[in-house]
């Protein structure tokens, strides 16, 4: 059984991001919706699409700097821009800025429905062959869009949080997660009782990475946490 292609939607206008959601869904689309730029780019660094829908002017992080960050995270996901304005201008920044299609609003349903299935047919989506991220962390690849720690022969499988909050550490690898950020990304929000429950996370983290002492999440006092690799086999982003 193929598994339904998974959409992030970013769009501030309430009325509208609730419309496309509803009929992306109709159609048979996973869809997440989110309101700006900064919560576009948590929720693309927490999860795995197939396509991004974005809107160009968007509070926090306008779509084309939200798409040129999310060019840099993965060269391959297709992005589709939505705006109002029309100027050939602005379509060549969307270009350049990394986008697939251009829609300008208003647009039809169909419009939009036909742009994305033609998007993903190019792209070579097919329900079982996503274009998945991997991460090398010294010994170990780390699969998120599978969700498994990979050691010689040794799979651990990971639960959605624990694979969020690995993934969010090896886009910081050798570098300072702030603690307020890696809450935002993975739970959405950042207070007292979810900043204990990450500590959790953490802790079984560092178990699962136990096998190779290269490797190690080390705590930085009042600040976060960083994922070290004292020898680094490939810091680099790898993708099949």
């Amino acid at each position: 059984m193929k598994d339904k292609p998974r959409i992030l939607l970013v769009e501030d206008d309430a009325n509208l991001g609730a419309l496309v959601e509803e009929y992306l869904s109709m159609l048979g689309y996973r869809t997440r919706l989110s309101v700006n730029g900064e919560e576009g780019l948590g929720a693309f660094k927490s999860d795995t699409f197939d396509l991004c829908i974005l809107d160009v002017m968007l509070p926090k992080k306008d779509g084309f700097s939200l798409a040129a960050e999310i060019r840099q995270l993965n060269e391959h996901v297709p992005v589709i821009f939505l705006t109002a304005r029309g100027h050939s201008d602005d379509r060549i920044k969307g270009f350049r800025a990394g986008c697939d299609d251009y829609i300008t609003k208003p647009f039809s349903s169909e419009e939009l429905a036909l742009r994305i299935e033609a998007i993903l047919k190019r792209c070579g989506y097919n329900g079982n062959n996503h274009v998945s991220e991997k991460f090398a962390i010294g010994n170990y690849v780390f699969d998120p869009y599978n969700r498994q720690l990979i050691f010689d022969d040794n799979i651990q499988n990971l639960t959605v949080k624990e694979s969020a909050l690995l993934k969010a550490l090896c886009m910081n690898i050798n570098n300072l997660l702030p603690r307020d950020k890696a809450q935002l990304e993975v739970w959405g929000t950042s207070d007292y009782f979810i900043g204990r429950s990450m500590d959790v996370f953490i802790t079984k983290l560092r178990k699962y990475l136990n096998h190779d002492h290269n490797v190690s999440i080390q705590n930085v006092h009042g600040a976060g946490f960083k994922l070290e690799v004292k020898k680094v086999v490939n810091s680099n982003l790898n993708r099949e």
